[in-house]
């Protein structure tokens, strides 16, 4: 529809034709005049009384005509019925929605397994079910050593030497 109505722009192409005749050799290409429009080939082809002009009321879409099927998603008609196109369930000549983008099979599925209500349910008792697991883990795992071990000198000499880290020794302060 559209491009009937580009291609009827004829101030427009007139706008884009050049003032001189350009020499012969600039003026030659490779497209046949049914492609470029040249010699009233797009008047032929589109004519303008062949466009339907419908008022507001015949035409609330303002679609130019187009009949529109309803907004139901691919994805919720019956999947083994028979149709011509399986995956796209559609059959031939149907008309496609003008939204077919929002509405192909192709489109982000529609989540409708659980319902808002229950998901927040079954979310609820996961939370539940591992904060449970976290504090029956805390419960039952062994603490540390109540006091760390001394060891004579610090272990200095088994460490290293007198620049290593000593082990903890008899009077240090408690950890």
């Amino acid at each position: 529809m559209l491009s009937r109505q580009i291609a009827r722009a004829s101030p427009l192409r007139l706008a884009a034709q050049p003032t001189t005749r350009l020499s012969l050799i600039q003026y030659r290409t490779f497209l046949p005049d049914a492609m470029t429009g040249r010699g009233g080939v797009l008047e032929e082809k589109y004519p303008a009384s062949d466009y339907p002009t419908l008022t507001d009321a015949e035409d609330p879409g303002m679609n130019g005509g187009y009949v529109n099927p309803p907004f139901i998603k691919r994805q919720f008609r019956d999947p083994h019925a028979d149709w011509w196109d399986k995956q796209e369930r559609r059959n031939y000549g149907e008309p496609v929605h003008e939204d077919h983008d929002l509405l192909g099979m192709f489109t982000p599925y529609e989540y409708t397994w659980v319902k808002p209500g229950k998901g927040a349910m079954q979310f609820g008792v996961f939370v539940v079910a591992v904060l449970t697991l976290c504090y029956t883990v805390k419960q039952y795992y062994p603490d540390r050593v109540s006091y760390p071990r001394e060891f004579e000198g610090g272990l200095l000499k088994e460490l290293g030497g007198a620049g290593a880290v000593r082990a903890r020794q008899a009077g240090d302060e408690d950890p």
